[in-house]
């Protein structure tokens, strides 16, 4: 275990139960750094029918407890559940009753997730924050740290870690971002780590069985215009058909929508005032400008008439975008190849090269 005399070099590693964190953590136990691990309990499993078997769920902390004994390092669990349900699960909900589409990991990674670790770690008297993200920490020799993309293309995370505190930079360490999925799985495995071989969990934690219409009815009255019925109609006003509420729909969507036409229909739109759903063949989907708020910047603002890179959706390509404004708080951006379903409530993450310079929520197309 770690001497007390040591903490002040330690390293607060945050320990999912995963094989992502796990092998951070035995990367930094190798390289003989001070290490204590903890674990969040967050809504996921309190009370409620949750994931158990997920990197939210209860065998996480059991899987984070087991590699912690396995490197001999001290492991504690917090409990967040009122941070997180205020900040994640709240937010979750009130951007599907107003017709949008949010992402509760960046929401959790900007508000609960390293804001709260960064206290535990001055609490436990640690200089560094490590994660299993896989995303860079660059230390230039002049200037401050910056995040850039991970070394694996397919695994990259920086588009869910832009909200994230502009000082956390200062103290990250993230070691599987310089490895690729299948390197971190052999070299878990040749650790013997008992996370080597545990499943991804892809689905959001609070929402094990994707039925996100059924988070809502727990929170939203049961009248709520998001869950009643309402009208599916043509970009030219015209019927098309009803729907169960417009919770069910989000823009880019082709499932659950009427058939029988010429082509395949998408939603274009959610208008929550009239409780209409707006639907169109897929060349309507195309938009050449985004509008963002809430922008959190990791580097300088790119000014009016940068060319720089934006990438609107987990996985997607980044793609060339002119900054038409940027201020402390959103930016707008154009587009000279109209990009398909830009959704209000998901994010827009820019790019200098392969440097997050920052991001926002999308609010217009």
């Amino acid at each position: 275990m770690i001497a007390p005399s040591r903490l002040a070099d330690a390293v607060l590693v945050a320990m999912s139960g995963g094989v992502d964190s796990s092998l951070t953590a035995a990367l930094l136990a190798r390289e003989g750094r001070p290490i204590i691990g903890v674990t969040m309990k967050t809504f996921c499993y309190t009370g409620s029918e949750g994931p158990t078997r997920t990197c939210c769920g209860l065998d996480g902390i059991a899987d984070a407890k087991s590699v912690a004994a396995q490197l001999d390092m001290p492991h504690h669990v917090f409990d967040v559940e009122e941070d997180f349900t205020r900040d994640v699960i709240d937010d979750f909900v009130s951007e599907y009753a107003a017709g949008r589409t949010p992402i509760p990991c960046v929401r959790c990674n900007s508000f609960t997730k390293f804001r709260d670790l960064l206290v535990r770690a001055d609490a436990l008297d640690c200089r560094w924050l490590a994660t299993g993200h896989y995303a860079r920490v660059v230390r230039p020799r002049s200037g401050p740290p910056e995040l850039h993309l991970g070394a694996d293309d397919h695994k990259d995370q920086t588009y869910f870690l832009w909200g994230m505190p502009r000082e956390a930079l200062d103290r990250l360490l993230l070691p599987v971002g310089e490895l690729t999925k299948p390197q971190v799985r052999a070299e878990a495995r040749r650790l013997g780590l008992d996370t080597a071989d545990k499943p991804e969990s892809f689905e959001i934690c609070f929402v094990p069985d994707n039925d996100y219409a059924g988070v809502l009815r727990r929170y939203l009255p049961e009248d709520h215009p998001a869950l009643s019925p309402g009208t599916i109609r043509f970009e030219d006003g015209s019927d098309a058909g009803e729907h169960p509420g417009y919770a069910h729909y989000t823009v880019g969507q082709r499932k659950g929508l009427p058939g029988g036409f010429p082509e395949p229909m998408f939603v274009l739109e959610i208008r929550p005032e009239s409780r209409d759903v707006i639907i169109g063949p897929r060349a309507s989907l195309a938009r050449s400008r985004i509008g963002a708020g809430g922008a959190n910047w990791l580097a300088e603002p790119p000014d009016g008439g940068d060319r720089i890179g934006v990438r609107i959706r987990h996985g997607a390509a980044i793609v060339d975008a002119e900054v038409i404004e940027a201020t402390p708080t959103g930016f707008s951006l154009e587009l000279p190849v109209p990009q398909s379903a830009i959704t209000p409530g998901q994010s827009a993450v820019l790019y200098r090269g392969g440097r997050v310079l920052g991001g926002g929520v999308i609010v217009s197309n």
